[in-house]
């Protein structure tokens, strides 16, 4: 392509009006902290959810796995941007996982068991590990890894916690359903049921 038709293809794309919110929409997702919804993009932008929507689609497309060393990703809460694959190894050696890096196994104990059985109640969580759960629950609600849920339906009922979008993205999960099943965690699986359901129970009862 000759150089003038290569400025005036240019100046074609840069004049385009989805373009145009496209990049708009790229800089809030480049300046949010978390990941933001059709809805809140919508709202900041002042346009139409569908016209969102057509964005969102062209900048999946410019970045993509392959593609770009910056992958636009779908979770549970909306959209973010994340390092692609082949630049996660380099990014990890720079940076770490800060959230995930330090956590302690009753963290990650309190986090498992949060994630297949959430909401759930510190008391839940503790008849599970056997041990007190309010430290480690503090701990993962001050790192935005776990977030209150409501309250038990009883008069004066617990505080029940859940998992948060953060959580899903540290652990690189596109929604909770992509957790491992608990047949692949190996030869505690069964003891891990058991517990998991006997809680269920005594909640249901």
């Amino acid at each position: 392509m000759r150089k003038e038709a290569r400025i005036d293809t240019l100046r074609l794309i840069s004049t385009n009006p989805v373009d145009r919110l496209a990049r708009t929409v790229e800089a809030l997702l480049v300046v949010a902290s978390q990941p933001l919804s059709v809805e809140e993009i919508t709202t900041a932008t002042e346009d139409e959810a569908e016209r969102i929507e057509t964005a969102l689609a062209l900048l999946g497309e410019r970045y993509r796995e392959g593609r770009s060393g910056i992958v636009l990703e779908q979770v549970a809460a909306g959209y973010a941007f994340r390092a692609a694959r082949e630049a996660a190894g380099a990014c990890s050696r720079v940076f770490g996982r800060p959230v995930e890096r330090g956590l302690s196994p009753a963290a990650l104990e309190t986090l498992a068991i949060v994630a297949y059985l959430g909401p759930c109640t510190r008391p839940d969580i503790a008849r599970i590990r056997g041990v007190a759960a309010d430290s480690a629950v503090a701990g993962l609600v001050e790192r935005g890894l776990l977030a209150e849920a409501g309250r038990e339906p009883s008069a004066g009922g617990a505080v029940r916690y859940r998992t948060t979008p953060l959580f899903e993205r540290v652990f690189g999960l596109g929604s909770l359903s992509e957790l491992p099943r608990l047949e692949e965690l190996g030869g505690d699986a069964e003891d891990i049921r058991a517990r998991l359901h006997a809680v269920a129970e005594r909640r249901s009862a």
